[in-house]
């Protein structure tokens, strides 16, 4: 199989499907390793003594401090040197730090090993979307990297169900040591099997340059509005996404009195059946409608959000938790619609050679109010409704929580205005299997 750009070889398709299952496979651990701390706060919070906000420190700020500090440096690395030997130091780190949040015996303890998480995943994410984009054509790339995504309800379904599963068999330390070393062992299989492409092969000819410096960088992205408000677009979505991951387990413990491990299956399969089902349909409708009219990557998320809000509503005032489940499927898939849609937005609005650079800048955005101040936001105004509420205050925080979806939507609406303009512009491959 060739493609129609001169000096450039197409990678086979059997080739790029297992590649993209072993990148999904780093991501999956990736969200386990991010994601486990929401289950194991149940019983972190009753055996070290914290408090919601405290919790919300531990799982939210903690990982994005260096998580988003990081990741631009790193992602400068990617663009100029291996892209594989990076996300294997990357694995290896985070998931000997996952191990040691095991060894935690108070609060600050725990946070400095998820500050270690925060420095290894800040190699993990960036340099992948890269890989992703040199080895699938453009008018495949809002699918590849949808499927990329499903790490992430993958990682965080099993998260929360093996940690369910461990904390109550045996301990949440047990939990934290075991993902840990399977994330180590991972590392070297990834690094064995998976090449590192030519940057740009997919790309025109002119767009292929190399070694940019930060402050061209800068420059580019400077000059392209959709790239800043995408950001806060996706950051404000994220606040609400990553505090959900966060809370919702705990919710389910509180206000529908589950036991950790019937939580820890209840909402692990609505985010497997409900995220992978919306990430696909994001994948597809980007690549289906957004090739005609670029804005539509842009607003078919906005939309998306917009119709989750009434269904939250719905799911978490309902006093069945039948009911709750059927309908938490809906926002669940509507919630992570945008991944693939947006993130190949950012991928076209730059050359290949700053690809990486420019999704590291757009996660620091995104993961540090996302990360760092969602799940942290929720935790507080639960503790700050706890004298009016009780334990249902973490209920109504959730339903505050809403809000960020209709803002991301606006802002969505917002940035379509100029990504027409802001796009890079390169030649389609007439490859269009996945």
């Amino acid at each position: 199989m060739n493609d129609n750009n001169p000096g450039s070889q197409a990678v086979p398709h059997a080739n790029r499907a297992y590649i993209l299952f072993i990148l999904v496979l780093v991501y999956t651990f990736n969200f386990i390793d991010r994601q486990i701390v929401g289950i194991l706060a149940v019983p972190i919070k009753t055996d070290l003594g914290l408090s919601d906000t405290e919790l919300g420190l531990m799982g939210g700020l903690a990982f994005a401090l260096f998580y988003t500090g990081l990741g631009i440096p790193i992602a400068m690395l990617a663009d100029r040197f291996n892209r594989t030997w990076i996300m294997t130091a990357a694995l290896t780190i985070w998931s000997a730090m996952t191990a040691a949040s095991g060894l935690a015996a108070n609060f600050w303890q725990l946070f400095v090993a998820r500050l270690g998480v925060g420095v290894g995943e800040a190699g993990g994410v960036a340099p992948a979307y890269s890989l992703i984009s040199d080895y699938f054509p453009p008018s495949q790339r809002a699918r590849a990297l949808s499927v990329y995504s499903f790490g992430i309800p993958i990682g965080s379904a099993l998260g929360i169900v093996f940690g369910g599963i461990v904390a109550t068999l045996v301990s949440w330390r047990m939990a934290f040591f075991l993902v840990g070393l399977a994330g180590i062992l991972i590392a070297p299989l990834f690094k064995m099997t998976v090449p590192e492409p030519a940057r740009g092969a997919y790309d025109p000819q002119q767009a292929k340059r190399s070694s940019p410096s930060l402050g061209s960088i800068f420059k580019t992205l400077g000059n392209k509005p959709s790239f800043w408000i995408v950001s806060i677009a996706a950051s404000c979505s994220s606040m609400m996404g990553y505090g959900l991951f966060f809370w919702l387990p705990s919710f389910f413990v509180r206000s529908y009195h589950l036991s950790l491990l019937d939580a820890s299956m209840f909402y692990g399969a609505v985010l497997l059946i409900g995220g992978l089902a919306g990430i696909w349909a994001g994948g597809w409708l980007g690549d289906r409608f957004g090739q005609a009219r670029r804005t539509r990557y842009l607003t078919i998320p906005a939309l998306a959000f917009i119709i989750t809000v009434p269904f939250y509503l719905l799911a978490i005032l309902s006093p069945s938790l039948q009911l709750t489940f059927i309908v938490l499927l809906v926002p669940t898939a509507l919630g992570l619609v945008w991944l693939g849609p947006v993130i190949s937005t950012i991928q076209h609005l730059v050359r290949p050679d700053m690809r990486a650079t420019a999704s590291a800048v757009f996660l620091f955005i995104n993961n540090l109010l996302g990360i760092g101040l969602g799940t942290y936001a929720i935790g507080a105004i639960s503790d700050a409704l706890q004298s009016l509420y009780g334990d249902e205050s973490l209920r109504y925080s959730i339903l505050a929580g809403t809000g960020f979806y209709v803002l991301a939507s606006a802002l969505f609406f917002l940035a379509s205005r100029w990504v027409e303009k802001d796009w890079e512009n390169e030649k389609t491959n007439p490859d269009h299997r996945l």
